[in-house]
């Protein structure tokens, strides 16, 4: 946009300059001429591959055009120009494309706010608005927001967001729908998604679902007629029984102390993952990231940009790269420090009936139960080797998270074991991990050599990408 407006400081201008530039030149239909440049070109003509799109296979071959890490209302604008300016209009002026913004991160999240009143009062937009049926989808990320702040602080910042969004829709009569960008792991918005349907603020599902299946979960779930026709059947049984059963809503002691939660495990998570000086160093040693950065899976690069922290790196091989060395640390890092500050604040038989009588919060802990019960700390103690000594701490506080949490979990939930009540889990887990456990140990081995022979030999690095394969396969995760 910089380089068809002609202004070098375009992505220096604040959000709220761009916003009012963008709607003026919808509104008044003139738009610049396109430059000669490459890279306008090639945007431009995804916008006219789509008018190509309509054309031959009809509107509703292509669904909504999707505004990843969408942080401000000139997000949503600038597709719209965009749009125009390739000539994407129909008959009667307007751009026939739903524009869904994807709120990724926590901060987006709560910022969305902000941004779906700007749109909805923005005259350009209205008018977009107006042309389809006063229709607006809404994407929220489970995989960023939880990379961002940890399962619970994300999970809670979705629930809460749903509800806010849906508040400024109805005030401005506007009919919505969320499409969730759920991944395939708890820690990427996967689990039980009837229990995630179901446990959703009232008047977020309004019998609409639009959901990502992705990766292994695509076999897993739909893999055969008998599991396809099971899951679309629970999807669609929790969906319809959304809109017949009104949704309780949470007493107000149980929000406060979901708050809290939040709160603290954000705080928690934070502290280790982005502030602790020793944990890129261990990440990047005692896990399997360099081998997953090679692997080229995926529609996009491992990273979003250059460098080696956390922020910079996709969801999909941050998680991976835990679940090769079968530590749960994305989905359940936290939870036990916020748990026990909940305990301490209003006490365990309050916790047992938020368990009892929300699902929101029953399935959130769930989650978490199952990602423990995949988790194995002895085995993760063999990849701890593979760090230097100064960095190892980083396995100690995971450690010491980990099982704090999964105390509380079966002292909350009254078990002697995780997944006493998933019987059928719990042994699945226990019978496949006597095969996982070797392929475990070979990794340790070959990351050690491989990196001795400053990660050169191709052979061994085949021999690495067999280990990252059958460990996937065996505990049915990949990220």
């Amino acid at each position: 946009i910089a380089k068809i407006l002609d202004d070098d400081a375009w992505m220096t201008r604040d959000a709220e300059t761009r916003a009012t530039r963008l709607s003026g030149l919808i509104r008044s239909g003139q738009l610049p001429p396109l430059p000669a440049d490459e890279a306008v070109t090639k945007t431009i003509g995804v916008f006219k591959s789509i008018g190509w799109g309509h054309q031959h296979f009809g509107r509703r071959a292509l669904g909504p055009y999707i505004i990843s890490m969408t942080q401000d209302a000139d997000d949503v604008l600038s597709v719209l120009f965009l749009a125009r300016m390739a000539g994407l209009v129909d008959a009667e002026n307007n751009v026939p494309l739903d524009v869904a913004p994807l709120l990724e991160t926590v901060d987006d999240l709560k910022h969305g706010e902000a941004i779906l009143e700007h749109l909805f009062t923005d005259s350009a937009y209205q008018a977009h608005l107006a042309a389809r049926e006063k229709r607006q989808i809404i994407m929220v990320g489970y995989s960023d927001s939880n990379k961002d702040g940890g399962l619970i602080s994300a999970r809670w910042a979705l629930a809460t967001a749903q509800s806010q969004l849906t508040r400024i829709c109805e005030k401005h009569s506007v009919n919505h729908g969320f499409f969730h960008g759920r991944g395939g792991t708890v820690s990427r918005g996967g689990g039980n998604v009837a229990g995630g349907i179901l446990g959703a603020p009232a008047g977020t599902v309004n019998g609409f679902l639009r959901v990502t299946e992705q990766g292994e979960v695509i076999n897993q779930k739909y893999g055969n007629r008998a599991l396809a026709e099971r899951n679309l059947e629970l999807a669609t049984a929790a969906t319809l029984k959304s809109g017949l059963v009104a949704v309780p809503t949470p007493e107000p002691e149980w929000q406060q102390a979901m708050s809290l939660m939040a709160e603290s495990s954000r705080e928690t998570y934070r502290q280790l993952v982005y502030e602790h000086p020793q944990f890129v160093d261990y990440f990047r040693h005692a896990t399997p990231i360099d081998v997953i950065e090679r692997m080229g899976i995926g529609s996009r690069p491992a990273s979003r940009r250059s460098g080696s922290g956390v922020e910079n790196l996709r969801a999909i091989p941050w998680v991976f790269s835990w679940a090769q060395c079968r530590i749960g640390l994305p989905a359940s890092y936290g939870m036990g420090t916020a748990l026990k500050v909940a305990l301490d604040e209003y006490g365990i038989e309050t916790l047992r009936a938020m368990k009892g009588s929300w699902l929101f919060f029953s399935s959130m802990l769930s989650d978490v139960e199952m990602a423990l019960a995949k988790s194995d700390l002895d085995i993760g103690r063999h990849y701890r080797s593979l760090a230097p000594a100064s960095s190892q701490i980083i396995f100690d506080l995971v450690d010491t998270e980990l099982k704090l949490a999964e105390t509380l979990i079966l002292d909350i939930k009254e078990q002697d074991n995780l997944l006493d009540n998933e019987p059928t889990l719990q042994r699945s887990i226990r019978l496949r991990n006597p095969y996982v456990d070797p392929m475990s140990l070979l990794q340790v081995d070959l990351l050690k050599r491989w990196r001795e022979d400053e990660r050169r030999d191709d052979t061994l690095l085949e021999a690495l990408l067999v280990t990252v394969n059958g460990i996937a396969r065996g505990i049915q995760n990949t990220g």
